[in-house]
């Protein structure tokens, strides 16, 4: 049997998992018949490992992950993170204030960084339903007071799009600023991405973008789109993600995954 790519690349929430966080067991036979075949799958998500772990050990999932949008790489076999970028908080915090100069009140939540790193969330802020514990806040200055990966921002009138443009257009030389999935945009690290974390996993494994197909959904996945050889993109992705697909498959919850491995699978 013989496959195409070396690598195959995953995001998670819209891509990988179906609406009730699970994999559906076409998936995973796709996958495994994809390693068996030689290709490594490594896993990348927007979510820090706090967020990811509980997923990964789920699925008995002991390779490389990209998690915190490229942020951080992390060994799930071995429950070890190996690379973490964070976010200058100096940097955070003027790019806020000038976010806010032009929109107003912003309502905010943080992922601290390490692999328990609390998710700190502050009045105002619309956390999507989890068993995952959050930290409520009440003064910014906490927000501040130990190291960060990411700095997540809602408004009350702007809708995702909207927000994430503005944003990106009033602060993006400063810090960069993706959306990540219904409600979720993120100010990062200028220059972080899912495909610098990528590359750093892939690197590790003696892996090139060359050898490399992606499956993604949101806009924060462009990036992996424009590193991998193939980027393939979910029925129920954005938009802006299908505009630089190669290839648009079939929903999360239609086994979109394994209609392409398959595929490509029987060569």
């Amino acid at each position: 049997m013989t496959f195409p790519y070396r690598l195959v690349a995953t995001d998670l929430d819209g891509t990988l998992l179906r609406g009730d966080e699970t994999v559906s067991e076409r998936t995973r036979d796709a996958l495994a018949a994809a390693t068996a075949a030689g290709a490594a799958h490594i896993i990348v998500t927007g979510r820090a490992v706090p967020w990811t772990r509980h997923i990964l050990d789920d699925l008995g999932y002991d390779g490389l992950a990209v998690c915190g949008q490229g942020a951080q790489v992390y060994h799930a076999g071995e429950h070890r993170l190996l690379t973490s970028v964070t976010l200058d908080r100096q940097l955070a915090g003027l790019a806020l204030s000038k976010i806010e100069a032009e929109v107003g009140p912003l309502a905010l939540a943080a992922s601290r960084d390490g692999l328990d790193g609390e998710v700190l969330v502050g009045a105002g802020y619309r956390v999507q339903e989890s068993p995952l514990p959050v930290v409520a806040f009440e003064d910014r200055s906490e927000l501040w007071s130990a190291p960060i990966n990411k700095v997540y921002i809602q408004h009350p009138g702007l809708d995702d799009d909207a927000l994430a443009q503005v944003a990106r257009a009033t602060v993006g030389s400063l810090v960069d600023v993706v959306m990540a999935g219904p409600g979720v945009v993120e100010i990062l690290p200028l220059g972080l991405s899912k495909a610098t974390g990528l590359s750093l996993a892939a690197r590790r494994l003696g892996l090139r973008a060359a050898d490399t197909i992606a499956f993604g959904d949101m806009p924060n996945d462009i990036p992996m789109f424009g590193w991998a050889a193939q980027g393939v993109a979910m029925a129920n992705a954005h938009e802006e993600l299908k505009a630089v697909a190669h290839e648009i498959t079939a929903s999360n919850e239609d086994d979109g995954i394994a209609v392409v491995l398959e595929q490509l699978l029987r060569g």
